[in-house]
């Protein structure tokens, strides 16, 4: 949700929470600064009942009640609302630990940090470390893309966005019109899967090929969200992780380490090149494109001929 729908529902859970008998929609307007910059009666009345539904999705139990002047009136009792005591056995705790040392972004270990202080306060062990329990492990996700954050925000308000897209193919970047879905990291890239407006299907794009800022949208997707979204299943068809064929091309020695990672066999010909086979699938074309001269396809003819192709597009521009 948008960050000025986030604190004016978070005030109005705090002042339900807060209050020992129950508030008046009148006085919930005059204490919520959100709610008096609502305009018309009508407007503050929409939104105050939109709001109000969307705590109790949230969670949180919601009483209307009649209050001593015979109004209705709404409270949050605390102890319809307290959550259960948090117990964590050392292996759980050290799980939470690890995942709180997964962003390194500013925004995100902020979070992840206040998130950790919290479940310490709430009885998690403090005497375990991640590190010790798992081996002196690490893990991090990298992030280098300015436009991970703005989509990862987009995704989960569910906001239309727009930005500028470089296909592997294409000289220069064109504009795209998307409703994000999810974002996934594969082998060390990150992709945005989402519903293309322009195109009217579904899409993935690689956060490294967007150019320029990523611009929010109002208004609804338009199109359903799909309980599974296969990101990674697609980004592996293209690389022709599902392949049932093999391609041959050749190589130059030390360079291409991806496909040699994938090569089902290698044969050095002394000349410079090394021959391998690689299984072929939908998409190897543009992934064989990336690594320029020094990939040459030698069978079959038509992956040869897409590729010649894809780089004729890339040179014209």
């Amino acid at each position: 949700m948008a960050i000025a729908k986030a604190e004016r529902l978070m005030n109005l859970a705090l002042c339900l929470l807060g209050t020992r008998r129950p508030l008046s929609k009148r006085e919930l307007r005059e204490s919520i600064e959100a709610y008096l910059e609502a305009g018309s009666d009508d407007s503050f009345s929409r939104m105050f009942e939109r709001d109000k539904d969307d705590l109790r999705e949230l969670g949180l139990v919601i009483e209307t009640v009649e209050n001593l002047d015979g109004e209705m009136g709404y409270l949050a009792r605390r102890d319809s609302n307290r959550l259960p005591p948090i117990t964590l056995d050392a292996e759980e705790a050290a799980a939470l630990g690890l995942a709180a040392k997964v962003w390194q972004q500013a925004r995100l270990a902020g979070a992840a940090s206040g998130a950790l202080q919290k479940l310490r306060a709430a009885g998690m062990p403090e005497d375990v470390d991640p590190y010790e329990a798992h081996g002196a492990l690490e893990p991090r996700i990298p992030v280098h893309e300015a436009a991970f954050e703005p989509l990862m925000l987009a995704c989960r308000d569910r906001r239309p966005v727009v930005f500028d897209y470089r296909k592997a193919t294409a000289a220069h970047p064109e504009p795209r019109h998307v409703e994000p879905w999810a974002l996934e990291c594969w082998r060390g890239h990150w992709y945005l899967a989402g519903w293309d407006r322009d195109r009217g299907a579904e899409r993935v794009f690689r956060l490294s090929r967007i150019t320029g800022k990523v611009r929010s949208r109002s208004g609804q997707f338009a199109a359903e969200v799909p309980d599974v979204v296969t990101v990674r299943e697609t980004v592996a068809s293209w690389a022709g992780e599902t392949a049932d064929r093999s391609a041959l091309i050749r190589l130059r020695p030390g360079s291409g380490y991806p496909l040699r990672a994938k090569a089902t066999a290698v044969r050095e010909l002394g000349d410079g090149w090394d021959e391998l086979e690689i299984p072929y699938g939908h998409g190897l074309d543009a992934w064989l494109v990336e690594f320029g001269p020094d990939v040459v396809v030698l069978e079959p003819a038509e992956l040869r001929a897409d590729v010649v192709d894809r780089l004729r597009a890339v040179a014209k521009g």
